[in-house]
């Protein structure tokens, strides 16, 4: 019996450490990748780092149902932290002095530019990150919070409402601070106004299409990683 719980415990951690996993670096790319691009989706303009951010929500839904509040939170928590390790680790690589040999190298190269590429990137992510680590820290809170009020309220009922309900309302903090910080002053009013509608919609049709995920990953992980007391 105790062989089997101690399968168990360590089938539970290791669930724990990939969805963690997968929400850290969903994290970190969509910060580093973040508005150094902006691509069409059907004929509307969305930054790039907008690709990965919706999987945290689902990661983080998914580490509440499975795990409850407290581990979901300290995931947050960690995610932060790593947001921070990653600005650290970027504006010490900014700060370095270029080596002239490899800078007249690269300077070379048929692409022109190529050799402020870091700082071009750089440029653009310090505002951008720190907007999206002011947004991330409160809009991830209110998703778990959400969805554990929702989780009690429903008495443990409708997967969907709580899975579908804090992901699209915490996306709404997230989308209207990320994209108010980092171009307001940069961008007309009207263009940041265009970010956050186009933006929200992307995440808002991406947090739909996760459902069926959420309920698949509750439906084969749950009775797994559930341990007797």
């Amino acid at each position: 019996m105790n062989e089997v719980k101690g399968h168990i415990l360590e089938y539970r951690e290791r669930v724990f450490l990939i969805l963690s996993a997968i929400f850290i670096s969903s994290l970190v790319m969509a910060n580093l990748i973040g508005i150094t691009k902006i691509f069409s989706f059907f004929g509307i303009g969305i930054p790039v780092g907008i690709i990965p951010y919706p999987i945290t929500f689902l990661a983080t839904d998914l580490i509440s149902e499975l795990y409850g509040k407290k581990r979901a939170s300290f995931v947050v928590w960690v995610g932060f932290m790593m947001n921070i390790f990653m600005l650290l680790v970027t504006t010490i690589g900014y700060y370095m002095p270029v080596d002239p040999e490899w800078f007249n190298a690269i300077a070379k190269l048929p692409e022109p530019g190529k050799e402020n590429t870091f700082n071009y990137i750089y440029g653009y992510m310090i505002r951008g990150t720190i907007a999206s680590m002011i947004a991330y820290l409160v809009a991830q809170m209110v998703d778990v919070h959400l969805f554990h009020f929702w989780k009690e309220l429903t008495k443990g009922k409708h997967l969907w409402l709580r899975n579908n309900g804090s992901t699209m309302l915490s996306q709404i903090v997230d989308t209207v601070a990320v994209m108010s910080i980092t171009f307001v002053g940069l961008l007309p009013m009207e263009k940041v106004i265009e970010l956050i509608l186009y933006s929200y919609l992307f995440k808002f049709i991406v947090a739909l299409l996760d459902t069926p995920f959420f309920y698949l990953g509750v439906k084969l992980l749950k009775d797994r990683v559930e341990v007797e007391t």
